[in-house]
């Protein structure tokens, strides 16, 4: 689960600021579109860390149901 909050935390830190800097140019290209709108920009990162952590959980909580002696066992 640390990992996928590593990899969820620098893809934030890049993409944050790409879409900042990108906003001006989609807002120049789309009718109607804000170069910058916290609400949207907000409700993304939410169901992006939603969406990761549901993705690294899931597997993580399977993994902690196995008893290590048999993994070991198995390999």
């Amino acid at each position: 689960m640390k990992e996928v909050l590593l990899l969820l935390s620098i893809g934030l830190a890049v993409g944050i600021p790409a879409a900042m800097g990108l906003g001006r140019f989609v807002a120049a290209q789309l009718y109607g579109v804000k170069a910058s709108d916290p609400w949207i920009a907000g409700v993304t990162m939410i169901v992006l860390i939603a969406a990761a952590s549901a993705a690294g959980l899931i597997p993580a909580h399977r993994a902690s149901r196995i008893d290590p002696m048999i993994a070991l066992r198995y390999d």
